[in-house]
């Protein structure tokens, strides 16, 4: 080899040693990855607790039943596994729950050691096969000494290939609260049970009698179908001791699908809606269900009163959509659950969150109590107080318990996870009761406003639970709010600068506000014209309450779609009254009268309403006064205005429409007048032209006497009969025509005969129908 290639080699072997490690280290990034991605450890085998009977256990228990399943994550079979159960220390306050919840993984020292009774063995255990479990445990060998919550686990331990020693390879711990004898002084709590929903009604109705509703979709009639989200709740809240919490607007939408109603497609059709039988149903089985239950009635619409009160304020008159909401809401439920008396004096912010703000909005529409959380009003007491607390003028704040409220979160599909919620549900609930089992207290769960049908079936399995236990007992909201309060609790409303940051970035802007406050001017401005105004003032009246409603938090486009859709339908009917443009027209004469005519395309009537004529040039032309106008839906009427030419020349005359308030209604309708005033010059020519037509009418007067005298006389000149300086023929009738040619079929004023030339000028003219649109010819002759 000579000294150049030699040199070469050696270079490109130094660099592939050098790179190596580099190289090495490239490889081992995905190996690496995929080895972190693998659960390994105490987290190889998942476990799930689907569920633990008895939920709660007392002294007349004498056995735990735990079932579940298990699943190998691994990459390796597991043999030689058994599961087991293992019972925790008894926890010590609410904070140790929550502790436990979070933890993951297996810890000797906190998890306890297994306890006798039944154990599952399973012998081999694939990666990625499930198997399901049952174990049944005496409560004797549980060794629960002491009332409180204790924590169980459920183990499965075995061998795997990476770790051929048996050890813990998965567990997932529970909570089982244990009270051998009823509490002296149970725990009254108060369970919301919330009926809300979206939106699902637009303001668009068709014109029949029955003003048949149009629907955004048919979405609501999977909620309130059999396993529906909502049916599910009315199901489960019939033998549950809870409180309804309802949204008027969504009993008045159900209500609305119990007859004809059509649904929105695309590019603005629509199809018929066919749920009316599940609509029924529904109300039905509501009905039934509430007999014997408190029902508290949000503000129609459910509006976002958090929203209002931080953005809706600086908008005039924005606050003023509250108090009829709150009206509307006693009435829509005497309407739809007849024999129902709802509560209408209870505010309901979003999560609970409050400030002072919110609190003056919130009462400042009647309601007197305001449904807080404790998390908002930042309890610092070691215990769960009352939730009833004064807060100045009268007014009173419930505060619901944070932990309880917020138990039922998340997905709660899967049986483990919905499991999991019902037992700290339980634990939760008796560790307030064991935090001062002396001290009676009165406990409030706020849930989420719109729960899933699983979160909703878990809440029931709770609360059912807690009926049956020795430490609470259910009680209304409403004497939930009239409870002893706690003199240590706090009563100060945060200021609005400790609103929840997460919130307030979902509120709605100020615009929102803006819009419904000018829809609802609008819609002031069109109603009052119209002979039936309640056709208009119901569905347009209730989307503007739904165009603040808490259910667009998080959804800035479909609010901002929803306001814009009201308006433009709104602006749409708007329009359809208006004023036909008339061309120019000639005067000829002092005076004459010119006709105006209104199209209305609306399907009713409108009527008061006062139309109006202005000359640019009142002292050239006086253009008459303004005339009340009615007319009819889907047709037009032509309206006619006296006037009086002073002078000469063309004029500009503006035609305006107003509302029976004074205010201008849709656009104004210009046109020109040319103003021709009969000259005396042009006077005296026409009268020297009738003085000739009276002297030869003498004329020939004299000369068919002569004749008629010269025929008494025997006919001497041998006359034919005719007179040869006549203007044209004799017709018989003793009179001649005008012009000679006979009758010309015309009425008086050269009209054709028979189109009404015989009418007064002002009066109306005849209806058009709504077909006739056509505005008035070029060069218009106006009536003399």
């Amino acid at each position: 080899m000579t000294e150049r290639p030699r040199g070469r080699w050696l270079r490109r072997a130094a660099a592939l040693v050098a790179g190596a490690p580099l190289l090495a280290g490239l490889l081992q990034v995905p190996a690496a990855q995929e080895a972190h991605a693998a659960p390994s450890g105490s987290r190889t085998v998942d476990v799930d607790i689907d569920s633990l009977s008895p939920p709660a256990a007392g002294k007349d228990d004498d056995a735990v039943t735990v079932t579940g399943s298990i699943t190998n994550e691994g990459r390796t079979t597991i043999t030689d596994g058994h599961i087991g159960l293992r019972r925790g220390p008894v926890l010590n306050n609410r904070s140790s729950i929550d502790d436990v919840a979070r933890r993951t993984g297996y810890s000797a020292s906190l998890d306890g050691q297994e306890v006798g009774g039944k154990t599952e063995k399973i012998k081999k255990l694939a990666p990625g096969v499930s198997q399901s479990f049952s174990l049944r445990v005496p409560v004797k060998k549980l060794h629960l000494s002491k009332d409180g919550v204790y924590q169980l686990g459920v183990s499965f331990s075995g061998r795997s290939q990476g770790a051929p020693y048996q050890q813990v390879l998965g567990i997932e711990r529970t909570f089982l609260p244990w009270q051998e004898a009823e509490a002296s002084k149970k725990t009254k709590l108060t369970y919301m049970w919330p009926l809300i929903s979206k939106t699902h009604l637009t303001a668009e109705t068709e014109g029949d009698e029955q003003q048949t509703p149009i629907f955004r979709d048919d979405k609501l009639a999977a909620e309130i179908a059999p396993g529906g989200r909502l049916q599910q709740l009315v199901a489960l809240g019939k033998d549950l001791p809870v409180t309804f919490v309802v949204d008027p607007d969504l009993l008045a939408t159900v209500d609305a699908m119990t007859g004809r109603y059509k649904v929105e497609g695309p590019h603005g059709t629509t199809r018929p809606g066919r749920n009316q039988e599940v609509a029924k149903q529904w109300l039905s089985d509501l009905e039934q269900a509430i007999q014997a239950h408190e029902v508290v009635a949000l503000p129609f619409g459910d509006p976002d009163i958090a929203s209002l009160a931080h953005k809706g304020r600086i908008v005039p008159s924005a606050l003023s959509h509250l108090g009829p909401a709150t009206d509307l809401a006693s009435k829509t439920v005497e309407t739809v659950l007849p024999g129902v008396k709802a509560r209408t004096d209870f505010a309901w912010p979003v999560d609970g969150a409050v400030d002072s703000s919110v609190v003056d909005v919130a009462t400042s529409a009647g309601a007197h109590h305001v449904i807080a959380r404790s998390d908002s009003m930042r309890e610092r007491l070691s215990y769960t107080p009352t939730s009833a607390r004064p807060i100045g003028g009268g007014n009173t704040a419930v505060v619901a318990d944070a932990g309880l409220s917020t138990a039922f979160t998340g997905d709660l599909s899967k049986a483990g996870a919905a499991n999991l919620a019902v037992q700290n549900f339980l634990a939760q609930s008796l560790m307030v009761n064991l935090q001062d089992p002396s001290r009676q207290r009165s406990i409030v769960v706020a849930p989420q406003r719109m729960p899933t049908a699983s979160q909703a079936q878990a809440m029931a399995k709770a609360v059912r639970a807690l009926d049956d236990s020795g430490w609470a007992e259910a009680q209304d909201l409403s004497d939930a709010a009239k409870a002893k309060p706690d003199p240590n609790a706090t009563r100060q409303v945060p200021g609005v600068a400790s609103y929840p940051s997460s919130l307030r970035k979902q509120e709605l802007p100020a615009a929102a506000f803006r819009q419904a406050q000018e829809t609802r001017t609008a819609l002031d401005d069109f109603k009052v014209i119209l002979a039936e105004p309640w056709r208009v003032e119901t569905p347009f009246g209730n989307a503007i309450m739904r165009m603040i409603s808490t259910e667009w938090r998080g959804d800035a486009k479909g609010a901002t779609a929803f306001r814009k859709s009201v308006r433009s339908y709104l602006d749409g009917l708007t329009t359809k009254v208006h004023l036909i443009q008339k061309s120019d027209a000639t005067l000829s004469g002092r005076s004459a009268t010119i006709p105006v005519t209104v199209q209305n395309n609306l399907v009713r009537g409108v009527k008061g309403m006062t139309l109006r004529l202005t000359s640019s040039q009142p002292n050239r032309l006086d253009v008459g006064e303004p005339q009340t106008i009615d007319v009819e839906g889907g047709h037009s009427q032509s309206f006619k205005f006296d006037t009086t030419a002073n002078a000469n020349g063309p004029v500009q005359v503006t035609a305006q429409l107003f509302t029976a308030d004074g205010k201008r209604y849709g656009r104004a309708m210009t046109f020109e007048v040319n103003v021709t005033e009969i000259t005396a010059t042009v006077m005296l020519v026409i009268a020297g032209g009738v003085l000739l037509l009276v002297l030869a009418g003498v004329r020939i007067y004299l000369q068919r006497k002569r004749a008629a005298a010269r025929e008494d006389d025997g006919g001497a000149d041998g006359g034919t009969g005719t007179d040869d300086g006549g203007a044209g023929s004799d017709d018989g009738d003793g009179t001649p025509d005008r012009d000679g040619t006979g009758h010309d079929g015309t009425g008086q004023d050269g009209r054709p005969a028979g189109d009404g030339g015989s009418g007064q000028p002002g009066d109306p003219g005849p209806d058009t129908g709504s077909e006739n649109t056509d505005a008035s010819g070029s060069g218009e002759k106006v009536d003399r």
